[in-house]
């Protein structure tokens, strides 16, 4: 290799030594062409849930009907969808109808209406019908009574009924059926479109296969997803339904399979391997059913976050300014939720800490639900009870322990206890999700509070910035209150703001176009950008996939808006701490080879990432710098410096105001707008693309800058064979796994070449961008997440098995000699080319 390099050099023609470069190199030649994207028909969006997105009532005096709005996060996100594709919503009205009543017709939504529901037109619900009794049986009783608490795993509740079951089996075939309507009606208006059905929760496991068999007679062509908004257990507790399989086999007609979590995604998988010996791909989130692959993804649900933020901010204060701090409790009257466990634990905390009575008081706020059922009012029994024993215990003349609240609160008063309280308490026994936790972390707006939650919640499986506590244990949950009480501003401040920025990028409508992307629908608009927030299993889904067994890896990654922020200038963007020192444990590692190929000059990114034993590129590959101090240097015609020089004079005089100026980096240079009013861009944009392009540069748009680039075939997809050819020798691909990450266009060279060979990432928030990648991840937290799975990846595998070291003629090997075979038997990770070239030659 290095004879060929020295050959190169020598020679006059700058064009025939990138050429016999590329050559050596294997690589394909470039076009930058962009496929053409053919754009279908838009998808019909039809939603079918339990209720209707608003309630029907009758006014009490003109007995008109009158919708008014739910509140819920699936209605803020999806309403929205169905409104503007003009779609249908299934549900039951709520109201129930004796066999010669005629139902009362759906009503237009009042002019004054603002809420997300306002733009669905009466034409476009389809509602469901239904015997109050056979309701009841399948609501209260099959769902509520049967499947709530096993699928909580709290099967010691569960009440199994063939009765009740006939009747859920019955109301999810009236669903489908109606559901069946509203797809033909969607055809009718346009036979080009494709029905997607998305049905919800528990009540309705059944619906798809009555769906997809009716839809297949009338040769209707579907897609059909599902998102359960509950835990799914485990196989051991699941198979006590006595009708497991046939809610298996419902899920399964549909296409795509949502859970809030990972650890449902894989109950779920396991459950249909074992009780349906379907073929699984757990990695990958697959499932064979019917010679049909079935998806199954975790998709953690959020909130209307900016809805709250604005709630909170506007909310008259509800809770007195005292001397004392709040603790905050939210839940609905539910067994699940814990709240005897949480009153015992503040209970706990008094007892071993006195010092907060009369500081401290607990707030609890308990909405009623299933008011009807004995066992939700023994439940609201046994809360007044011990609510009162502890008032009791511990109450002084001016002070109560406990404020117990118990009814419905306006959204905007509850926005307000969330945002005054210092702590919140949420700790049910296991919850599917939880949002009470996601509402008051979006509503702290003042001086941060501090969020305990159970860890036996969906939500704290991303929410590890809270204080993750066991509810059965009350001592814990004791001590947790008491860290939260006592934590300093700055980590309470830390805490928040992470938790903060998660929530807001995570809201409710980025959960629904997760839900849209796993069914490829095109229901997204190009100008609706989202943030697809990357968890460590998605990651770790892709990454076992691509990487296998794999004994080496490299790390080829971009610095700017992939390991470092970006930044209002150049030389802001410093590479986060944490970001630093996993590199560093990486670099340290003997199969992991990293190199940092980037815009900027060579020198400059070294000193900004400053770790000495991997490999740098500059200037998009033009410059590359090895650990051992050895160079390579593109050969650029001598004319083009020339050039560089008088391009970068003519920029400073014309286009360099308004906050733009110019970088000069040796071999290339950038101009940088991103600071520029965008009222001025326009002008000062085209005036530099053209001075750019006249004196014979490449201009290649970058985030707020234009670089000028020479005109060479080189780009960072050749440096980065380059640098895996020097590293490994020219059999490189057989011997290591590539991951490459970077953020904007000029990554995409490497992105194309690489993708056949590796693992490759587009750090960017626009789900619609064209890119080589083969998945998306948003920020340099996501990159982080990266780098720890490979550290993960890498250290817990088993050591390899050493070869055995030759024998003298009269003993063993000596550990001199022994050390020397085996390190000629291992690759030069991290080596120079140098070095490789001697390994070859020997």
């Amino acid at each position: 290799m290095m004879h060929c390099l020295l050959s190169v050099f020598k020679m006059e023609n700058y064009q025939s030594m990138l050429d016999l470069i590329i050559e050596q190199l294997r690589l394909p030649k470039l076009n930058g062409k962009e496929e053409n994207v053919e754009v279908a028909e838009q998808d019909a969006l039809i939603v079918v849930s339990n209720r209707l997105p608003f309630i029907i009532t009758k006014n009490p005096l003109t007995g008109d009907v009158e919708r008014k709005s739910s509140a819920g996060g699936l209605v803020t996100a999806v309403a929205p969808v169905v409104a503007q594709c003009k779609g249908k919503w299934v549900g039951w009205t709520g109201v129930f109808y004796g066999p010669n009543e005629e139902p009362d017709p759906i009503p237009e939504a009042d002019i004054n209406d603002k809420t997300p529901t306002a733009g669905i037109k009466a034409e476009q619900i389809v509602p469901v019908y239904c015997d109050e009794k056979r309701f009841k049986n399948y609501y209260d009783g099959c769902c509520n009574g049967g499947l709530w608490p096993l699928f909580h795993s709290m099967q010691d509740r569960a009440v199994f009924s063939d009765d009740h079951w006939q009747d859920y089996v019955a109301v999810n075939e009236l669903f489908a059926e109606k559901t069946v309507e509203a797809i033909r009606n969607v055809r009718e208006a346009n036979s080009n479109v494709t029905p997607l059905i998305w049905i919800h929760d528990s009540q309705l496991m059944l619906a798809a296969s009555t769906i997809r068999e009716l839809s297949k007679k009338d040769d209707i062509p579907i897609k059909i997803g599902f998102f359960l908004h509950i835990p799914f257990p485990p196989f051991d507790i699941f198979s006590i339904c006595p009708w497991s399989k046939d809610i298996l086999c419902g899920l399964l007609e549909c296409g795509v399979i949502g859970f809030h979590t990972e650890g449902y995604c894989l109950n779920f998988i396991d459950c249909c391997h074992r009780q349906l010996s379907c073929r699984v791909d757990r990695s990958a989130g697959i499932i064979e059913y019917k010679d049909r692959h079935i998806r199954v993804r975790a998709m953690p649900i959020g909130i209307p976050y900016d809805r709250f933020v604005q709630l909170a901010e506007e909310a008259p204060r509800v809770i007195k300014r005292t001397t004392e701090t709040v603790i905050l409790g939210v839940e609905r009257l539910d067994y699940t939720k814990g709240l005897i466990h949480r009153l015992q634990a503040f209970e706990k905390l008094l007892e071993d800490h006195p010092e907060y009575i009369e500081k401290v008081y607990f707030m609890q706020i308990t909405v009623p639900s299933r008011t009807n059922v004995q066992e939700y009012q023994d439940l609201k029994q046994e809360i007044d009870q011990l609510v009162g024993k502890i008032n009791g215990k511990f109450s002084t003349a001016n002070w109560s322990p406990v404020r117990y609240i118990y009814g419905c609160i306006p959204q905007s008063e509850l926005a307000s206890y969330y945002r005054d309280a210092s702590v919140a308490l949420v700790t049910p026994l296991r919850d599917g999700m939880n949002l009470v936790c996601k509402e008051f972390v979006a509503c702290q707006t003042g001086d941060p509070g501090v969020l305990v939650l159970s860890r036996f919640t969906g939500a704290a499986e991303l929410m590890q910035e809270a204080l993750l506590c066991s509810p059965y244990k009350i001592e814990e949950v004791a001590e947790a209150l008491h860290k939260a009480l006592q934590m300093p501003l700055e980590e309470r401040t830390m805490r928040m703001q992470s938790l903060q920025r998660r929530e807001k990028k995570n809201d409710v409508n980025t959960w629904m176009y997760m839900f849209m992307q796993a069914m490829e629908s095109n229901l997204l608009k190009p100008d609706q950008k989202i943030i697809t927030p990357t968890s460590y299993e998605e990651i770790d889904r892709y990454l076992n996939y691509h990487l296998g067994n794999a004994e080496t890896v490299a790390l080829l990654l971009d610095y700017d808006g992939t390991l470092a922020p970006i930044t209002t200038h150049p030389n802001l963007a410093v590479l986060p701490d944490e970001t630093r020192e996993t590199l560093e444990r990486l670099s340290n590692l003997s199969d992991v080879f990293i190199a940092v190929i980037s815009g900027r000059d060579v020198n400059d990114v070294k000193e900004k990432v400053g770790i000495k034993t991997i490999t740098y590129a500059g200037n998009h590959g033009l410059s590359i710098l090895f650990p051992d101090g050895s160079r390579f240097l593109c050969p650029i015609p001598k004319e083009y410096e020339q050039k560089l020089t008088l391009l970068s004079r003519d920029l400073e005089a014309q286009v360099c105001q308004d906050d733009a100026w110019v970088e000069n980096k040796g071999l290339t240079l950038t101009w940088h707008y991103r600071n520029t009013p965008e009222t001025k861009r326009a002008l000062l944009i085209a005036t530099a693309k053209s001075l750019i392009i006249g004196y014979g540069f490449h201009c290649v748009t970058a985030h707020g800058a234009l670089e000028a680039r020479p005109p060479i075939d080189w780009n960072k997809g050749y440096s980065a064979f380059y640098i895996l050819k020097s590293a490994y020798g020219p059999d490189w691909n057989q011997k290591v796994r590539v991951i490459y990450a970077g953020d904007d266009s000029t990554d995409e060279d490497a992105l194309k070449i690489l993708k056949t060979t590796g693992a490759t990432f587009r750090v960017t928030t626009n789900p619609t961008l064209q890119t080589y990648a083969d998945m998306r991840i948003p920020d340099t937290d996501s990159v982080l997440t990266l780098l720890k799975w490979v550290e993960r990846f890498m250290s817990r595998r088993a050591p390899k098995a050493l070869p055995i070291p030759p024998l003298t003629s009269s003993d063993q090997a000596s550990p001199l000699q022994r050390q020397v075979n085996l390190d000629l038997s291992m690759p030069l990770n991290g080596s120079s080319h140098e070095n490789t070239v001697d390994k070859e030659e020997i």
